[in-house]
């Protein structure tokens, strides 16, 4: 299994990119914000035991993808450092385990075209942060890096398309509908 992980910081065009992505080459879709959705559901956001629960349905999720031979899982998360060294470090040991591949990209683009982007219908509908004044906010309190990895995939949404990153994201890891 190959496990494309899509981090940046919200806004950046991190659902957009693995979208069209699939529309080029063949695999499943984990959005970070499904894990979020389920934990809301049962508390209030950053209520005690929500991040367990949201960390705890991600994992669980990609080591069923990887015991079950889903050959390509894409997955959207907000990594930020040191904050979620740890999750990323549980999603390196499951692919390890299973024998996978771990497929980092960052996007990253301005804050002044993650400002413009946050008010987006699609993510009013989605739930997602919509306020420029929170998002910058946001930005100002977390360190939203790059993967500490050698072999992470650095790409500016701001100056590409979708379509293009996409491209580039299959070109570079070698991903064809063969290969998956």
């Amino acid at each position: 299994m190959k496990l494309l992980f899509l981090h940046g910081s919200p806004a950046v065009g991190k659902l957009t990119v693995a979208k069209a992505l699939l529309r080029i080459v063949p695999g499943r879709l984990m959005d970070n914000h499904a894990a979020i959705d389920l934990a809301l559901m049962v508390f209030d956001f950053g209520a005690p035991g929500f991040w367990k629960l949201v960390h705890d349905v991600r994992w669980s999720a990609i080591s069923a993808a990887a015991e079950h031979g889903v050959p390509l899982l894409v997955t959207t998360f907000c990594y930020a450092e040191p904050d979620d060294r740890t999750q990323f470090g549980k999603f390196e040991e499951i692919m390890q385990r299973h024998g996978g591949e771990l497929l980092p990209v960052f996007l990253h683009c301005s804050r002044e075209e993650a400002t413009r982007r946050v008010g987006n219908p699609d993510r009013v509908e989605r739930r997602k942060m919509t306020s420029g004044a929170s998002l910058i906010k946001y930005l100002d309190s977390y360190d939203f890096a790059a993967v500490p990895r050698p072999d992470c995939l650095k790409l500016d949404t701001g100056v590409n398309s979708a379509e293009a990153i996409a491209q580039h994201i299959a070109r570079h890891f070698g991903l064809t509908p063969a290969s998956i």
